[in-house]
């Protein structure tokens, strides 16, 4: 598997890992600057040449995985005989300085729901680094022209077409994915809330809609689909910021978003 390969593989599973790169030769070395390898919590991708370089690396590497706030850093290796390595020995001659850069866990989020509301909250989370499921059981409001505006966005975008039953796609989903219910109808929604609850492995559940809408959610989720207080709390609503109260879909997108990645900022992902 490639470095590149192993990245994106890191990054689908929402999992940590540093990219370690031999950044500068000098003289004689296992392998010349630019190579790379990808190191993750139980493997590792590639190569920076073995022996104690590639070993203290990998080393260092999980230690950053387990620290709160990583930042990138560099070390240098002198490699000859009179250095006494944590693994060994290396007397290639060189020296060698290697950097470690830490991958950082990426936030997922999933729209249900792509109607007025959704296509506006798609183009400002689209300008996250995040990956961003769009899922709607209507072929016409996934469209590719519909969907051009996202075509330079920042976030990996995937597309979710489901036109029998959306909460499947809840099972794809990376774990944590933060999800957002906004769907064009409300049997739909009803039937997400339920499905969300049974899947704990979830992020942040957010359904869209009106405080009699969520009365009878409640009531439906509590009786008919037998979940208990504690459980039914996980969904929040309404979602958005409280002090924004317009109703036009570009400013309830806003205000969604804004809530949204305040919830980034404090959880402790």
């Amino acid at each position: 598997m490639t470095w590149v390969t192993a990245v994106a593989r890191l990054r689908a599973r929402r999992e940590a890992g540093v990219l370690v790169t031999v950044a500068t030769v000098r003289g004689h070395a296992p392998r010349s600057a630019g190579a790379k390898l990808v190191v993750g919590r139980t493997g590792t991708w590639g190569s920076i040449g073995g022996g104690n370089v590639e070993a203290v690396a990998i080393d260092r590497a999980r230690e950053l995985i387990a620290a709160p706030s990583p930042e990138p850093e560099l070390i240098d290796f002198a490699l000859n005989d009179k250095v006494t390595n944590r693994h060994g020995v290396q007397c290639c001659g060189g020296t060698v300085s290697i950097l470690l850069e830490p991958l950082p866990v990426v936030r997922a989020v999933a729209i249900f729901g792509v109607g007025h509301v959704g296509m506006e909250l798609a183009r400002i989370l689209a300008r996250q680094d995040l990956d961003l499921h769009l899922v709607d059981s209507r072929s016409d409001v996934l469209a590719e022209d519909r969907l051009a505006v996202l075509a330079d966005a920042v976030a990996a975008v995937r597309v979710h077409h489901t036109p029998l039953l959306p909460e499947e796609v809840l099972e794809q989903l990376p774990r944590g994915t933060h999800v957002l219910i906004m769907t064009h109808d409300h049997a739909e929604d009803a039937a997400l809330c339920d499905a969300a609850l049974r899947t704990p492995r979830l992020g942040s559940i957010g359904l869209i809609g009106s405080a009699a809408k969520w009365s009878r959610f409640r009531t439906r989720l509590l009786t008919e689909g037998g979940h208990d207080e504690a459980t039914v709390a996980r969904i929040k609503t309404p979602i958005g910021l409280t002090d924004i109260t317009g109703k036009e879909p570009a400013t309830i997108a806003v205000s969604v978003a804004a809530d949204l990645l305040r919830t980034f900022e404090t959880e402790g992902n």
